[in-house]
């Protein structure tokens, strides 16, 4: 990853598209990350729409925060949640939230 401070970032901003290949450029102000520019040659619709989907960023955060907090799955154990919710899948409520 490149980090360009803005007030030094002198290209038009498609001569940085065109050499980013599969790099993200990184524009900051005063060293803090303001935007970036990633590039989207390895990513597909479905990804690019996820990551940038406010709903499932929250669930996203929650999950590492969860995982922060010690609230954290074994692997068997959660093989036996898959599992069970394979049998019953109203027995873990619902994922909307």
């Amino acid at each position: 990853m490149k980090t360009i401070e803005m007030n030094k970032a002198t290209k038009p901003l498609s001569q940085y598209a065109k050499g980013l290949g599969t790099k993200t450029i990184l524009l900051t102000v005063n060293h803090k990350p303001v935007a970036a520019l990633v590039s989207l040659r390895k990513m597909d619709k479905e990804m690019l729409r996820l990551s940038t989907n406010p709903k499932f960023l929250k669930i996203i955060e929650r999950a590492r925060e969860e995982f922060r907090a010690g609230k954290k799955l074994s692997l068997a154990a959660m093989k036996r949640e898959v599992s069970q919710m394979k049998r019953d899948p109203g027995a873990f409520g619902s994922f909307e939230k």
